[in-house]
């Protein structure tokens, strides 16, 4: 393990300028860090229109605050004004270089997860419900070091050891206080990495806030080039379609017919899911117990959809771009002709859409409705001119595509920064 105040620990990159000139520490975290008071207030105890006073939650650590925190930055909740809060000069109150920690969570990898504060423009905030503040004692890591360090692999692998539950994984302050901090003794060192990985985070998040924006942007176009609820009609055509004829109304069934062929065992087996529609069943991080033999399955062909009944309401469901099966709770649907499927698979993921499925599903409760086939077949869908259902399904998937280019660049992004950490942070080592 790690020695106190040896150098057992040694990041295998360091800048050019620290080599064999500094050395690394290694403290407790209570020596570095002294603990101080938080509140319980729930979510219901907060709103997001004004207040004297802002509160950090667990979850927001969790889902969304940036590990360096920057109040100006971040959409941080106040505490209602029913509430009692500390006075002003109170010592509750966070300040820069504080680190706030989400004291549970049900999964072991983000149990612990940190944000250190790096701009409270003036602002009072305060540690809330489920969260452990910690101040330095004597200032010996730079603001926006500590936030990384919490991050790096050694620390991580010792906060998930010291933390308890078996749903739920929690960790305390008196088992944080005894977790081994590796840091530079140089604090030219320290701003250093922090700033390199500054950089990286805000080529990240500027990757982030391309994708969203694309994604919003599909969101618009979707409603201006498909027709809205109660339309029959989009409210944009593209110009080689404007004096073309309306598009028709049919049942469901006049479109796409209920295929039921057995499975054949050479082709592989695809799941429906909401987000992604049809995937390969191998590639989700779940289990599924399998039909022992294949003809157990449903075939599907290429350009089929295939929907889940028990989740086509909420969107569960996608088109097939190989022949494959699916399991035989599944609905497989068979377009007819002038049928051109991908435009019907993002016509069903309309808002408007799936409130129809819900219309037409049976069960008593959310969790048990069904939409059958021959439910879904009295259901009426718009039919434009097949060269138009081709041109807008055209125009979305190339859409998606530069969406999906992005996401991959992202997933570069973020897997040189876990790669750099492992660099530029000592791993455990063991004596």
């Amino acid at each position: 393990m790690l020695k106190e105040d040896k150098t057992t620990v040694v990041p295998k990159l360091r800048f050019p300028e620290f080599r064999g000139i500094t050395e690394w520490k290694s403290k407790r975290m209570d020596a570095l860090y002294s603990f101080r008071r938080n509140n319980a207030l729930s979510r219901d105890k907060l709103n997001y229109e004004h207040g004297i006073a802002k509160n950090i939650h667990y979850g927001d650590i969790h889902t969304q605050f940036s590990t360096l925190f920057d109040i100006t930055k971040e959409r941080v909740p106040y505490i209602n004004g029913t509430e009692t809060i500390p006075d002003a000069k109170s010592d509750d109150y966070c300040i820069k270089g504080d680190i706030i920690f989400a004291d549970a969570s049900e999964d072991m990898k983000d149990v612990g997860k940190a944000i250190e504060v790096v701009r409270l423009d003036g602002q009072l905030l305060l540690a809330g419900q489920h969260t452990i503040l910690a101040r330095q004692n004597n200032h010996e890591l730079v603001v926006g070091f500590g936030g990384y360090v919490f991050q790096s692999a050694l620390v991580r692998a010792q906060i998930q050891k010291e933390a308890q539950g078996t749903k739920v994984y929690a960790i305390s302050s008196t088992r944080l206080a005894h977790i081994k901090i590796a840091y530079p003794g140089d604090e030219g060192e320290q701003q250093k990495i922090a700033d390199c990985l500054m950089s990286l985070d805000e080529l990240i998040s500027a990757q982030n806030q391309k994708i969203e924006s694309l994604k919003k942007y599909k969101r618009s176009l979707m409603q201006q080039i498909l027709p809205r609820e109660g339309e029959t009609l989009p409210r944009l055509r593209f110009s080689e379609f404007r004096d073309a004829q309306e598009w028709k109304k049919v049942k469901a069934g006049n479109l796409f017919a209920n295929r039921s062929e057995r499975g054949d065992a050479s082709l592989p087996i695809y799941s429906v899911t909401m987000t992604d529609g049809l995937v390969k069943r191998a590639s989700l991080n779940r289990r599924i117990d399998d039909i022992a033999e294949a003809r157990g399955n449903k075939k599907v062909y290429r350009f089929d959809i295939s929907y889940n009944m028990m989740r086509m309401w909420q969107g569960a469901c996608g088109i097939a771009y190989e022949d494959c099966m699916v399991s035989p709770a599944y609905v497989v649907l068979s377009p007819q002709s002038d049928v051109h499927s991908p435009f019907y698979g993002y016509l069903f993921k309309l808002p408007h859409m799936q409130q129809l499925f819900t219309s037409h599903s049976r069960g008593l409760t959310e969790d048990r409705l069904r939409l059958y086939y021959q439910d879904f077949s009295s259901i009426p869908l718009p039919q434009p001119d097949i060269k138009e259902q081709e041109h807008i399904a055209n125009c979305l998937i190339a859409l998606d595509a530069r969406i999906n280019t992005e996401s991959e660049g992202l997933a570069v992004l973020q897997t040189h920064k876990s790669g750099l950490m492992q660099q530029l942070f000592p791993s455990l080592e063991r004596d």
